[in-house]
């Protein structure tokens, strides 16, 4: 065990966190040259094709320095924050980290939300200022600005350049000289931490682990203590570049475990393997899975695919615990299922996944958030949809979830960042102001941060502002149901839940847009939003003239009123039978508000 280290790599998106791993894999000869690949340990084409880090990766390095041999275990991160739950299963099966910096952008949401997230974690964390190869590196500024935010010391530095190479032996053996080696017993009962897992169509549920005490052996009988749930392993060993079998998992190492379990829920993070016929008595401390926090409906664009959208879902439930879905109906989009995501890149990625992976095109509804209302009977639900929400005077408190919201912005943008925060119901909780950058916090309601949040903060600051947000209470909110009428019938596939104080100018936009939208008919369309049975916006879309005199030339004018009034009476008997169909484009252009 003196010679293992365990470390993972942290840092804000886009600070060459894969680059620098493809390096490290380089250098210690795991890959060779032919077989290296830019961001070799992204395994899904998403995350090539974006260049972005969605699931964690471990690898197994060895490196040679001063005649011992070192076992290095690393393990690859997100960086978005919608997958900050990665980076709290990868920092379980650590001893430190290596906390990333690029060297033009400095210090960001992500880096001090995953250095705290690493100190409580009680791991070694060595400072690394990445890209000093750029001609906009700052490296000095940057030191200085990290000593003053996180107490680093001068000397802890490592400077490096992962698409040159440079400053990677420094850091290499940084690690070996500050990365304490793992701590455990070798002779103890065994426990196991499983921080991933996924499926495999011949080995059933792999499990990602990092033994803890004991050690695992080839055909051993396991069991998972939380789920009660025994097997005997297919197939173990550990990730070296490729998946190497072998016969044991010794203590303080990572490696896989082929369970050749069918159901993946049996294996849940954070569960604690253990040896059947002599088991420890306590589980490893758990920590929890995520729980979705976005809803958006998925629809096939063919209604005829359902029966592929769903072999879709639940082959990528299978591989993101993450990403949850229930079957749904709806009258214009017909059958599909109302999905849970972490954040909005997590419905970005799964719905690409769907269409690259699987070539199924899909109708995607605006994401909604989860609300807790409490009914007169005392019984306290969940809605997520408009029709789950109980009629207005059988409740007596509705909550929904807020978050609170570290900002981070140089100077110069700061009015205008804290002007977005303030039009998303934003209340600002403290300002602190460094050399060139300030940090805000705020509480900002779910359901804002969720929506143009992001992109407003982005366009204010010219894309240098970032920020970071949990999930920290549920407040009270007045929330009504926004239901549209088309022609004077109600059309509940665009009804919606809005903040009661911003209903009446949804409303508004909502029967503006159908009005720019929808085809004009044949009679006088009302167009029409409701809360309850009272009309607080209206449109209306003309009717399509017909010149139905055209034909007619010369004699009484009798023969046209008489013609007229028969147009007359068949648009209003149109008006009173007719129905509109609202169309997929239609329908995505009112979600869009």
């Amino acid at each position: 065990m003196e010679n293992i280290r365990n470390f993972s790599i942290i840092a804000h998106i886009d600070h060459g966190k894969s680059t620098l791993a493809d390096r490290l894999l380089q250098t210690t000869h795991t890959i060779s040259d032919r077989d290296m690949k830019e961001q070799f340990l992204d395994n899904i084409d998403i995350e090539r094709e974006r260049g972005i880090t969605v699931k964690l990766q471990a690898v197994r390095m060895k490196h040679s320095m001063n005649g011992t041999d070192y076992i290095l275990n690393l393990i690859d991160t997100p960086g978005h924050i919608d997958f900050s739950y990665e980076v709290n299963r990868a920092l379980a099966a650590c001893e430190g980290a290596l906390l990333l910096v690029d060297a033009a952008q400095g210090i960001q949401a992500q880096t001090l939300a995953n250095y705290t997230k690493a100190k409580d974690a009680g791991l070694k964390i060595i400072p690394v200022v990445n890209k000093i190869d750029l001609p906009a590196a700052d490296k000095d500024g940057i030191t200085l600005d990290m000593m003053e935010t996180f107490g680093f010391s001068e000397d802890e530095f490592i400077y490096t350049s992962a698409k040159t190479g440079e400053g990677i032996d420094s850091l290499l053996a940084s690690i070996v000289k500050n990365i304490p080696s793992p701590t455990g017993t070798q002779n103890a009962q065994l426990k196991t931490l499983v921080f991933d897992s996924y499926y495999d169509d011949y080995k059933g549920v792999v499990a990602l682990v990092r033994v803890v005490d004991g050690q695992v052996t080839n055909r051993q009988k396991l069991t998972l203590m939380h789920s009660h749930t025994s097997f005997e392993p297919v197939e173990i060993g550990y990730n070296s570049g490729t998946y190497i079998p072998g016969q044991t998992i010794l203590t303080g190492e990572v490696g896989y475990i082929a369970t050749g379990l069918k159901d993946i829920t049996h294996v849940r993070v954070g569960e604690t393997i253990t040896q059947a016929s002599n088991p420890a008595t306590t589980p490893l401390s758990d920590y929890r899975e995520p729980t979705p926090m976005v809803f958006a409906n998925l629809f096939p664009d063919d209604g005829d695919e359902i029966t592929e959208l769903r072999e879709a879902v639940e082959r990528l439930n299978l591989t993101d615990a993450a990403f949850t879905f229930t079957p749904i109906k709806s009258t214009v989009l017909g059958s599909g299922f109302r999905c849970g995501f972490l954040g909005l890149l997590h419905v970005e990625i799964i719905r690409e996944r769907i269409e690259k992976e699987f070539g199924i095109l899909t109708q995607l509804t605006s994401p909604s958030v989860l609300y807790h209302v409490t009914k007169a009977s005392g019984d306290i639900i969940d809605v997520q949809a408009p029709q789950d929400l109980p009629e207005p005077g059988t409740t007596t408190l509705t909550t929904e979830p807020w978050c609170t919201v570290i900002l981070y912005s140089p100077n110069e943008y700061l009015g205008g960042v804290m002007q977005v925060a303030q039009n998303h119901r934003g209340i600002q909780e403290s300002v602190t102001s460094f050399s060139t950058r300030s940090e805000l916090t705020y509480s900002i309601p779910l359901s804002d941060v969720i929506s143009t949040f992001f992109d407003r903060i982005k366009s204010v600051s010219s894309g240098y502002a970032s920020f970071d947000y949990s999930i920290s209470e549920y407040r009270p909110v007045e929330l009504v149901k926004l239901d549209i009428y088309l022609n004077k019938q109600k059309e509940e596939s665009l009804s919606r839940l809005v903040v009661k104080d911003r209903a009446n100018e949804i409303a508004e936009k909502i029967v503006a847009t159908l009005k720019e939208t929808l085809p004009r008919q044949q009679f006088t369309l009302p167009l029409q939003a409701a809360i309850g049975g009272t009309i607080i916006a209206r449109e209306t879309l003309s009717a399509m003239r017909k010149d139905v005199t055209a034909k007619l030339y010369g004699g009484d004018r009798t023969r046209k009123d008489k013609l007229l009034e028969k147009q007359k009476k068949g648009k209003k008997r149109m008006q009173k039978e007719g129905s509109v169909r609202i169309t997929p484009e239609v329908y995505q252009k009112i979600l869009g508000i």
